[in-house]
């Protein structure tokens, strides 16, 4: 049992939420669920299955965990990022041991397998990767409402080669509900960007490349045009349609309806002048 609190932000994750737990088990010391109103068996599971409790009003992911690292008393001397669609893999728990004891090491970044309609995402668009473990004090996720990546104060992160498995799908309603949700977060995040003119954060070398390129190159080609390039760059230059149908229809709303929606809102903004006046929790 590794010294770790595995912190986990909810709503509504009565599917999720056992395996996400089962993961864990015998790897972290603690289990800690901020939750923030849900209406399932998602607070019943988690205090069944050993988990602590909590209960803060969602404005967005940024805020929600760094509260959970300020209020939910994380004395182990590592903190880990988890969703609750995602599980650790037994060779990743040994990998992360052996990384933990090395001193030079302050925090870990992962990859993911990541499904979508049930199956592995191979090819193009297929890197999901965060700083996800980290010793406790050392990080914090960057104050972003889209794509909030963790920020080391100090120390190295090194990427550990195994992955952890990323079941990013309920059905296609949710996810279509879902993105409409990121779409907002990521124009105000756009807006900021474009307002602050930096990406610069001490985080996974890879990741930051990932945000320069993002927003020194993607988001300075044609608006909307650029969301039908991203499409065929991945589905087509990186061999997205080796996935199949489920490929398809995966590239085809991440990379294009997705960021044809985010152009949309952004268009609108420009238009109106209008935020929206408060980030609520995805129901």
């Amino acid at each position: 049992m590794a010294d770790i609190t595995a912190i986990i932000l909810t709503k509504n994750e009565e599917k999720n939420l056992p395996d996400c737990l089962k993961s864990i088990r015998g790897f972290c010391a603690r289990a800690v669920v901020v939750d923030c109103g849900s209406t399932d068996d998602t607070v019943k599971i988690a205090r069944e299955m050993g988990a602590d409790v909590y209960f803060h009003e969602f404005e967005y992911y940024a805020r929600q965990f760094n509260w959970a690292l300020d209020h939910c008393e994380i004395k182990t001397a590592w903190a880990f990022r988890l969703d609750a669609d995602e599980r650790v893999t037994p060779e990743l728990v040994r990998e992360c041991e052996t990384l933990m004891a090395r001193e030079d090491v302050s925090g870990i970044t992962m990859e993911a397998t990541y499904y979508f309609m049930g199956k592995a995402i191979r090819h193009g668009l297929r890197k999901k990767r965060k700083l996800m473990l980290f010793r406790t004090g050392q990080g914090r996720i960057e104050d972003r409402r889209r794509d909030a990546h963790t920020v080391l104060s100090s120390g190295n992160s090194v990427l550990a080669k195994n992955r952890f498995i990323h079941m990013d799908f309920k059905d296609l309603t949710s996810y279509v509900n879902r993105y409409n949700w990121y779409a907002t977060r990521e124009m105000l995040d756009y807006i900021s960007f474009t307002e602050a003119q930096s990406t610069s954060i001490a985080t996974d070398p890879a990741i930051l490349r990932q945000r320069k390129k993002k927003f020194g190159l993607y988001y300075k080609a044609p608006m909307f045009l650029r969301a039908k390039l991203w499409f065929f760059y991945n589905y087509v230059v990186r061999l997205g349609f080796l996935d199949g149908k489920e490929g398809f229809i995966y590239h085809y709303l991440e990379c294009e309806w997705y960021r044809m929606l985010v152009d949309a809102k952004i268009r609108e903004y420009r238009l109106t002048g209008k935020k929206p006046e408060k980030l609520t929790a995805l129901n």
